[in-house]
């Protein structure tokens, strides 16, 4: 196999234009100031030994939605506590409009903050639970009268006032908590987990609540969760955590479809994720072995050079089973397992001569091919949609 090299112009990684603020439709995306909040090398640890976030940096712009995504125990909701000052900086800083916060106390710092548990007071109606961050910053009382009714209305919750949070459901709660977190208008607003309680469908409601509210009021959003689907669909940009450290941080098709390692890879969406070799690099192609012998062409992700062990990542509805009338540049054998359906699509299992399982996703109709256990088949793909990865 001869390896070509090719040009390939680097993806702007910047968010687009921000939907104007006081629009409840998508429009042009302007971000108002690209370092309203910075994070500069910020660590914590919690036992003056072990870091949990190792010099964390990040500018976010003013209305923006950043969504930080990782698993359990990654450094996500770590520092989203530093930024609500309810945890103290070991190093770095925190600034806010150029101003730094990182000595400041909570209720100085102006955020608001929605919490997986709503947080809500249960003695109180849901009036009362608006009125309250207003009646602690002195507003007049004709002020606070009115602007509950205005948020109980952008919430769709008139008529709720007189009730307390035990009268109304999961996603009515976390509406009004949403509401309560919004109302004294401030620039920033923390979520920790803010759909975690709820069921699928509820979870779906309030994904478009939170993006229809952050459309129309323009607010910048630090998000935190450990769901893909949820941080995909609604943010501008995705900071993906392990162990204390951002892995990468870009667009969600940015991150989709350009991964700058395996963890990205793997932790964000479905894929195939191949051992081998690196037999060759070309510019930003990559010839690789794979451990069975057969080889196939990538493009170049993190691999340092020829002989090294990697990873060929490649999403399963990136693969064709052939005969196709899809391009390819690589073409592997594989024996069939089986096959599952899904609905509005068909997921095949494969398993290559080193023992590796695949994984492709063909949509559900007539052509959909048929295979019996054990027999052969050859899977192929483009050198454009897979990337090779050093091995973790």
């Amino acid at each position: 196999m001869v390896l070509a090299v090719s040009q390939v112009s680097e993806s702007e990684t910047r968010p687009g234009p921000r939907r104007v603020a006081g629009s409840s439709a998508p429009a042009a995306r302007a971000f108002q100031a690209d370092r309203f909040l910075q994070f500069i090398d910020v660590k914590k640890s919690y036992d003056h030994k072990t870091l949990v976030v190792k010099g964390f940096s990040l500018d976010v712009a003013e209305g923006e939605f950043i969504t930080l995504l990782g698993p359990s125990g990654s450094g996500k909701t770590t520092i989203l506590m530093l930024l609500a000052g309810f945890e103290s900086v070991t190093g770095g800083e925190i600034q806010i409009n150029g101003t730094p916060i990182t000595r400041l106390a909570p209720y100085k710092r102006n955020i608001g903050m929605v919490f997986q548990n709503y947080a809500l007071f249960p003695h109180m109606s849901v009036v009362e639970n608006l009125a309250y961050p207003l009646k602690v910053r002195n507003l007049d009382r004709r002020d606070i009268d009115s602007r509950v009714e205005e948020y109980l209305s952008l919430v769709e919750l008139s008529g709720f006032g007189n009730r307390h949070p035990a009268q109304l459901s999961g996603g009515q709660r976390q509406r009004v908590a949403l509401a309560r977190a919004l109302i004294f208008e401030p620039s920033l607003v923390l979520m920790d987990e803010p759909l975690g309680a709820l069921d699928k469908k509820l979870r779906e409601q309030m994904q478009f609540e939170i993006t229809r509210l952050h459309s129309k009021l323009g607010f910048t959003v630090i998000y935190v969760t450990h769901d893909q689907t949820e941080a995909l669909t609604m943010s501008d940009r995705v900071a993906v955590f392990n162990d204390g450290v951002v892995q990468q941080c870009a667009t969600p098709d940015v991150l989709y479809e350009q991964p700058e390692n395996a963890f990205v890879a793997d932790f964000i969406g479905e894929n195939n994720l191949i051992p081998g070799t690196v037999a060759e690099i070309a510019g930003d192609r990559v010839r690789v072995t794979l451990a069975g012998g057969q080889e196939v062409l990538t493009q170049r992700g993190d691999v340092s050079g020829t002989g090294t062990d990697c990873i060929v990542s490649v999403r399963p509805e990136k693969m064709f089973i052939k005969p196709s009338d899809h391009a390819y540049d690589s073409e592997i054998t594989a024996c069939f397992i089986v096959r599952h359906y899904v609905g509005d699509f068909i997921r095949y299992y494969f398993e290559l001569p080193d023992g590796s399982e695949v994984t492709i996703k063909v949509l559900n109709d007539l052509a959909a091919p048929k295979f019996d256990e054990g027999q052969n088949a050859q899977l192929i793909w483009q050198a454009s949609d897979c990337f090779a990865f050093r091995a973790t």
